[in-house]
Parts: structure tokens; sequence; C-alpha cells
């Protein structure tokens, strides 16, 4: 229902009544999407008079940081070390029905977070966050920020270089081991359309020009024309 009743379409023919003929498919039940405006005032030279809604937008938070454990890391190693120390002590004798169930779940839950916060490390999330970069690449940075040196540059270009390619290697390892056959997402070993015509041999020789085809075409039809 409209917040304001009253016509939408307004007729210039005299004797003819105003009427009711543009909708708005809004939500049914909403309090908030199911309610529009309409306004003669901004019809203008129009005949039909413009409908409005106004759409709450809820505010979001953006995260602009997250707790994350750098991959192959001392710290991954150690998270990985706990949460299975965590599983060994978890105690199970007591699950006799789906109460105790829930309750060893939700404590199983709480030990492995509880892990996860100490291990992980708060991150800044930015446009140029790399996956590859760690705490060695920040330690080189850092000791080149210090002393400004061109030995300290180039040793964190070389540091630089070999995470990414430790990295990189680890991803196709990764894409080997799933899919086995990693070469197949590339165009060039894609399977190919064959060409409009193959190979034909006549009188023992290969034609393979069109010029060729159609001289072989020619004897022969003529050939069969005159037997």
């Amino acid at each position: 229902m409209p917040t304001n009743p009253c016509p939408i379409g307004y007729s210039d023919t005299a004797g003819k009544a105003n009427s009711t003929i543009d909708l708005m498919f809004l939500r049914y039940g909403s309090t908030e999407l199911n309610q529009h405006s309409i306004h003669p005032d901004w019809q203008l030279i129009s005949d039909h008079a413009p409908l409005s809604i106004t759409v709450p937008i809820v505010d979001e938070t953006i995260n602009i940081s997250k707790l994350s454990i750098q991959q192959n890391s001392k710290q991954e190693t150690a998270f990985i070390r706990e949460v299975i120390s965590v599983f060994k002590n978890l105690n199970t004798l007591n699950i006799s029905n789906k109460k105790c169930l829930e309750n060893t779940v939700d404590n199983l839950n709480s030990l492995i977070n509880q892990v996860w916060n100490k291990d992980a490390k708060l991150t800044r999330i930015t446009r140029h966050s790399k996956q590859w970069w760690n705490d060695e690449c920040k330690w080189a940075i850092n000791k080149y920020r210090v002393s400004r040196s061109l030995e300290s540059w180039k040793k964190f270009k070389k540091v630089v270089k070999n995470t990414k390619r430790s990295f990189f290697n680890s991803k196709i390892r990764e894409v080997v081991n799933k899919s086995c056959s990693p070469w197949e997402l590339m165009n060039w070993v894609n399977k190919h359309k064959l060409p409009a015509t193959e190979a034909i041999k006549y009188e023992g020789n290969l034609y393979i020009t069109t010029e060729c085809l159609w001289e072989a075409l020619h004897t022969t039809f003529n050939l069969a024309l005159y037997c």
C-alpha cells in the first residue's frame, strides 16, 4: 500500500477519471520494503506520477585485518602439533547421549580456537598483500631499511626470488597432486579441430593442395564419364 493513496495516472481527456495503473513489486509482509510513495508534484509534463521507495542499507563492517598463519612456517608447525595434542587428550569416555556429544564438540572447538589465537598473527589486509611473503622476506626488507646498503638490497631481492620460486613450486605440486594433469588447462594442448580436407592419395601421390585435389577429382570424373 502507498504511504499517500492517490491517483497515479492523470487523464488529459475531459470527463475521464484519473486512475491507478502503475505498479511496484515489493516484498510482501515486510515493514521496510512494502511501502512506497506517490509524488503527483513530480510528474511535470507527464501524465503519470512517479513512485518511490526508500531501501534501507544495513551498515557493513569490512575487516582490514585478519588472523593468519603463514604456510610452511614455524607457527604452522606449532599449530598442527598442538591441535594433534588436543585431539589426543580429548576425553571421549563420557559421550553417552546427544547432549554429551554436543558438549564435547563445543569443548574441542574452544580448545582449537585457543591454539589458533595463540599461534596466529594479526595481519593487515591490503591490495598489496602477497601470499608468498614470509618472515624471511620481512627480515630482509627491514635490514635493508636500516642499512640502506646495496648489499642488503641485493640480499633482499635474492630472498624474494627464492621465496617466490619455492611458493609457486609448491602450488604446482599441489595442482599436480590434485588433478594429475595440470597442463590440460593450457590452450595449446587442447584437442585441435581437424583441417577441412585430409591428405588424399591418388595414383600413388599425395594430393594436399586445392589444385591437386581438383585435378584428381576432374580426372576421376572424366574417366567415369567415358567408361
